[in-house]
């Protein structure tokens, strides 16, 4: 992984340490929480997903790294083929105009490389910059399946303990209706 030397945006990288996959799945399995992990080849959106998933049952989701003209972020999760209306969420949300979040941004801050966005970078977001936003109708689903901070895998772990692993992190999500 890497971070940005030169400002919060900066394309000059070097390489840094940050939570890896068999890391969390770790502090996943000391947290108590009930997950199963799926190894496949590296998808990079939700097309290739479709491709390649497979018989991984549950939920598959898109998650939206954003960020809006004041430099505030949010992580905003959702099924995968919700359209997601970016002027509507900044409303919702109370943001200023939102776009997506650069990919040095992306990894400065969750340690992620675009194609394996999932709310589980949270766990390197230990400055706490990002806010997390999940779609209400998430909730009410039995599996999600996400990345365990690599898109050679998949992870997939109940709305109730996704919750309260964003929450052991100090990302209490915000939940809202997409």
């Amino acid at each position: 992984m890497s971070v940005a030397l030169e400002g919060p945006e900066s394309d000059v990288y070097t390489p840094t340490m940050t939570i890896t996959c068999d890391d969390l799945l770790a502090r996943l399995d000391v947290l108590g929480l009930i997950t199963t992990t799926v190894r496949h080849p590296a998808v990079f959106t939700v097309e290739e997903s479709k491709r390649l998933r497979g018989d991984i049952h549950g939920a598959h989701t898109k998650n939206l790294f954003l960020k809006d003209k004041k430099g505030r972020l949010w992580l905003v999760v959702t099924l995968e083929d919700k359209d997601v209306d970016l002027k509507a969420l900044r409303k919702e949300v109370g943001a200023a105009q939102l776009s997506f979040g650069k990919p040095c941004l992306l990894s400065q801050v969750l340690g992620l490389e675009p194609g394996s966005v999932t709310p589980f970078g949270v766990i390197n977001d230990t400055e706490l910059r990002v806010t997390v936003v999940l779609d209400k109708g998430l909730l009410t689903l039995d599996v999600l399946n996400f990345h365990p901070l690599t898109n050679t895998a998949t992870t997939q772990i109940s709305p109730k303990d996704l919750k309260a692993f964003l929450c052991d992190t100090g990302h209490k999500p915000e939940i809202i209706v997409l």
